[in-house]
C-alpha cells in the first residue's frame, strides 16, 4: 500500500488546521494508501488547541515545533528535508493549511498519481477566490516572472511529488528560497491538475502588498541567471533604439532594470546550502498525535 503523507505548514492558525484535518479525512477515506500528516509549526505564538484525532482515515498527525519563525517556504523545504531523512513514504502532497488549497482536490491529486507515478502533480490555478486588486497583482507578477525567466508558473505550494523528486528537491539550495519556482527548475517530469483557489476558513490572509512583492522577487530569484541574460538583452536592444537620441529621462528604464536586478541577487543569496542543511536544527520538539480509531 503506497504512504502518502501532507505536509503542511502553519502559523496562529489552529482553527484553520483542525478543520482542514477533518476535511482531508473525509476526502481520503476511499483511498488506497496509508494517509499522515505533517505540520510545521512555524513557531507559532498562540497555544495549540483543538486538534481533533479522532479520525477515520488518517493514521496520525505528526508536529514539527519549530524554535524560531522561518516563513512558510522555509517551513517547506525543512518539512521535506525531515521527511526524506525521518520518514517512510511514496510522496508528499504539500499544501497550505488555511482553506485556499481545497481538500477536495486532494482526490484529483490522488487519481492522478495513479495515472502518472512518476511524476510530480502541480495544482495549476484556473479560477482564484480573490479581490479584484489581489488578482490584479498576480496577474502582474506572473507575467514579470514570464518576462525575465521565460516560465509561466501557475501553482503556488500545493503540489503532489514522488518520493524521487523530493530528494532532488532538498539538494537545491534554491529550495530554501521558493517552493514553486523550485519545483519548475529542478523537476522536468511534471503534470496538472484544475485547481480553484478557495476561501480562507477564519483568518484572513497575513499577505499583505510588501510581502507579495517580496514573495514574488524570490520566485523570480530562482532564476537568476535567466534574469541577468534577459536584462542584458532588453538593455543592449533599448540602447539600440535610442542610441541617436539618448537623453537622460530616456535612461531611467536601465537605470529601474539595473536596481530591480541588483535586487534580485540579493535576494538570491538567501539560498544558502549551508542554513538548508541545517534547517532541522530549528525544530525544538516533535508531537505525535496518534489515531485514536487506530488501536
Amino acid at each position: 500500500m503506497k504512504k502518502y503523507i501532507i505536509l503542511i505548514p502553519l502559523y496562529n492558525d489552529w482553527k484553520s488546521v483542525s478543520k482542514l484535518l477533518n476535511e482531508i479525512d473525509h476526502q481520503t477515506i476511499n483511498w488506497e494508501a496509508e494517509v499522515s500528516v505533517i505540520l510545521v509549526n512555524d513557531a507559532s505564538t498562540e497555544k495549540r488547541s483543538g486538534l481533533n484525532i479522532n479520525f477515520k482515515k488518517i493514521k496520525l498527525v505528526k508536529i514539527l515545533n519549530m524554535k524560531e519563525n522561518r516563513v512558510h517556504q522555509r517551513c517547506i523545504a525543512a518539512g521535506l528535508k525531515y521527511i526524506c531523512k525521518n520518514e517512510n513514504f511514496d510522496r508528499v502532497i504539500v499544501m497550505d493549511g488555511d482553506g485556499e488549497d481545497r481538500p477536495e482536490e486532494l482526490n484529483d491529486f490522488f487519481k492522478k498519481a495513479q495515472e502518472n507515478p512518476n511524476m510530480t502533480i502541480t495544482g495549476n490555478r484556473f479560477k482564484r477566490s480573490e479581490g479584484i486588486l489581489f488578482k490584479i497583482l498576480y496577474e502582474v507578477h506572473k507575467l514579470l516572472t514570464l518576462i525575465f525567466t521565460g516560465k509561466l508558473i501557475k501553482f503556488g505550494n500545493f503540489t503532489c511529488l514522488p518520493r524521487v523528486h523530493v530528494e532532488q528537491l532538498i539538494q537545491k539550495p534554491y529550495s530554501w528560497n521558493s517552493y514553486s519556482s523550485s519545483v519548475v527548475r529542478t523537476i522536468k517530469d511534471r503534470t496538472f491538475i484544475s485547481s480553484t483557489r478557495g476561501s480562507r476558513y477564519v483568518l484572513p490572509s497575513k499577505m499583505n502588498f510588501f510581502a507579495l512583492v517580496f514573495h514574488s522577487l524570490a520566485i523570480i530569484s530562482v532564476f537568476r541567471n535567466l534574469v541577468i541574460i534577459r536584462s542584458a538583452i532588453f538593455i543592449l536592444v533599448y540602447l539600440f533604439l535610442i542610441f541617436k537620441n539618448i537623453t537622460t529621462l530616456k535612461l531611467l528604464p536601465i537605470l529601474f532594470l539595473i536596481l530591480f536586478v541588483l535586487y534580485i541577487l540579493k535576494i538570491s543569496t538567501r539560498a544558502n546550502m549551508e542554513e538548508f542543511d541545517k534547517s532541522l536544527e530549528n525544530i525544538e520538539s516533535t508531537d505525535i498525535l496518534k489515531n485514536s480509531n487506530s488501536g
